[in-house]
């Protein structure tokens, strides 16, 4: 029914009006706010500018929130994790300096790229989700996907036709974080997939790429050197480098008296 119509049927005095006109327009926070402040006697003793301030606080927190709920759930990260719960203490190879400069996002406005390398075990998937989770709560556009699973959604996509939709979606993100690089070698038509993304997201997307293989030996996993070329120039270049090293944290984790939640 129209609005009119809705508050004239149930008969809505003014400020029960009010909220439904806001719910209308979908200006949840501002009914929350207006909620508290009926129900808050000092609220009355504020001015008018004072309490529409408060409700435009509050819409702007709503939305913010409604905003990172939804980044988050598009972002599909694998772990829940943050920057703020690193643990440094140990020698991981974690560059404390390195993760406050990069933890800005400026180098999301920039394309720039990271490269986490390291054995497995080490943390690499935990430092990918915490910048995820960073980047999300930063407002930019994330999503998370270990490469096999990428090349696998690429084969299927070429086969029912969807292949320029999906390539095309990737430019859209601002960034993309892709997980287990180089657990196999590529077939001719998996590099050449892989390297459409890479050159779908250039100057467009930032990549955070994680991998066991040490940069050096990248090219060992795409059998066209030509192609091998392409992806390491588009990506090296333009990245901030960690090397992690020290024991699986999963032998860690495994252990009931050990610390949770962090990396």
């Amino acid at each position: 029914p129209r609005l009119t119509e809705w508050l004239v049927e149930y008969n809505f005095n003014r400020p029960n009006q009010t909220i439904a006109k806001l719910n209308y327009m979908k200006l949840f926070g501002m009914v929350k706010g207006l909620n508290e402040q009926m129900s808050n006697p000092e609220a009355r003793s504020l001015s008018f500018e004072e309490r529409l301030s408060l409700l435009v606080d509050r819409e702007w927190e709503d939305r913010e929130e409604r905003r990172l709920v939804r980044l988050l759930k598009e972002a599909k990260l694998k772990v829940s994790a943050c920057l703020e719960d690193l643990d440094f203490s140990a020698a991981r190879g974690l560059d404390r300096s390195l993760i406050a400069s990069l933890s800005s996002f400026d180098w999301l406005e920039k394309h720039h790229h990271i490269i986490i390398c390291g054995p497995t075990g080490v943390g690499k998937t935990y430092l990918c989700c915490a910048f995820g989770n960073g980047a999300c709560r930063k407002g930019f556009r994330t999503q998370y996907l270990r490469v096999p699973k990428l090349l696998e959604e690429l084969k299927i996509s070429r086969a029912d036709g969807s292949y320029m939709r999906l390539i095309g979606k990737f430019s859209r993100l601002e960034l993309l974080i892709l997980d287990d690089w180089g657990l196999s070698s590529l077939s001719e038509a998996e590099a050449k997939d892989f390297l459409e993304v890479i050159e779908e997201c250039q100057g467009k997307c930032s990549i955070i790429i994680s991998s066991q293989l040490p940069i050096e030996h990248w090219h060992q996993i795409i059998s066209n050197p030509t192609v091998a070329d392409a992806v390491l120039d588009r990506l090296i270049h333009a990245a901030y480098k960690f090397n992690l090293k020290g024991e699986s944290m999963r032998k860690t984790y495994a252990n009931p008296n050990a610390k949770s939640a962090t990396m």
